[in-house]
């Protein structure tokens, strides 16, 4: 989980990084209160789906707001100072709008900024949170290219969170090396069992078990679990009761969610050896993979990135068949900045986490798609990720 020093760093980051006249900041956004203050509702109990707010002020207070089901279905203790609640459900009674409650936490708690500056996660508030609050759209803006972000007191705080999440603190670093080891578990439980006959939900099965186990706790898991042939090389979603055939190539592109935060892995194999043509496919992504390897660092374009990875493909005459991004960021969202695509404005800055994921779909061959996880540095790259990539 994450922790109490990391939660208080971001705080002061975000602070830094808004107008010094900002008095206080209302997070909205189910991500970002989770990252400001390791509050957050596990997507597989009672209460998925539902939130809290998080009210931070200048001062250094920060205040919870929610319902009574919301907050007491918390996965973790939350770093605050306060919590505003407001009974939802009492076992009792017949229940409100469970919004309502929501809006009615932020009106306790309105008091405290009427005639002070301050910004809101636009985007994640209802229209009855600025009308309840006395809020105005002209200074509490969602959109940055707005003429009105010039004025005092106008920011675009989701997006200034966005670009704050891009740089990993340790807490944050500890969290995603727990799913790294979990997706390698899964990883390495495909190698186990892949042959031809069984299924792809068997195989999704089977590395769900593995991935959770390792995890030691409820995890959310998600991804591509399907198999592509000579005829349909690129396919990707859930699981199907396709029973695999030698010669096909079962692409397993997954990630593992814990506290919020993922991994992201790809590994392509072949159901029996692979033939000359898969194996060529499989030597030019590897080489696409290490050319990117080989530039990443902070201050590298994100573009130039993309470059380095399609040079061997476009050696071989096989642009046209690499047909998505070469990598892309990861954290509390999948994908985020930086995007590793050709007209990417995106530079890659110490913390940022990666992915680099080349990947060739050829008709009358196959489809293939490998991927590791890297933690950007100064001097280069770590790689968080130790799953072993190869086609059997």
């Amino acid at each position: 989980m994450l922790s109490q020093e990391g939660c208080l760093a971001r705080r002061l980051r975000l602070w830094n990084a808004v107008p010094a006249d900002c008095e206080w900041l209302l997070i909205a956004d189910p991500r970002h209160v989770l990252y400001l203050s390791n509050f957050w509702i596990h997507p597989q109990t009672f209460s998925a789906g539902e939130r809290a707010w998080l009210l931070l002020e200048r001062d250094g207070k920060a205040t919870l707001l929610g319902d009574n089901f919301a907050l007491r279905s918390r996965a973790a203790d939350p770093f605050v100072d306060d919590e505003v609640m407001v009974k939802w459900y009492d076992h009792q009674h017949s229940v409100i709008n469970r919004d309502h409650a929501l809006l009615k936490a932020a009106e306790m708690i309105s008091g405290r900024l009427y005639g002070r500056s301050g910004a809101v996660e636009a985007e994640w508030l209802p229209v009855g949170a600025f009308e309840l609050l006395g809020l105005d759209h002209e200074n509490h803006s969602v959109r940055r290219e707005s003429a009105d972000l010039g004025k005092p007191g106008s920011i675009d705080l989701g997006t200034t969170l966005r670009a704050l999440r891009r740089q990993k603190h340790p807490d944050e670093i500890a969290v995603l090396n727990e799913c790294m080891r979990a997706g390698e578990a899964g990883m390495i439980r495909l190698r186990e069992i892949i042959r031809p006959g069984i299924t792809e939900f068997e195989i999704f099965r089977a590395v769900q078990d593995a991935a959770l186990a390792a995890a030691g706790r409820p995890a959310f898991i998600y991804g591509d679990f399907r198999a592509a042939s000579a005829s349909r090389p690129k396919i990707g979603g859930l699981p199907t009761n396709h029973a695999l055939e030698r010669g096909e190539m079962f692409t397993l592109d997954y990630s593992v969610v814990l506290e919020g935060y993922r991994s992201d892995f790809t590994n392509c194999l072949t159901v029996g050896a692979p033939n000359a043509d898969q194996q060529r496919l499989y030597d030019l992504v590897s080489a696409a993979q290490r050319g990117g390897e080989a530039v990443l660092k902070a201050g590298t374009k994100a573009r130039d990135v993309f470059h380095a990875v399609n040079q061997p493909i476009l050696e071989a005459g096989l642009a046209d068949k690499f047909a998505h991004h070469a990598g892309h960021g990861i954290g509390l969202a999948h994908p985020e900045a930086p995007v590793l695509v050709p007209q990417s404005d995106d530079v890659l800055m110490a913390g940022d986490v990666v992915t680099l994921e080349p990947g060739l779909y050829v008709d009358g061959i196959g489809g293939i798609r490998i991927e590791h996880n890297y933690l950007i540095t100064d001097g280069g790259y770590e790689r968080l990720s130790n799953h072993v990539i190869s086609l059997s």
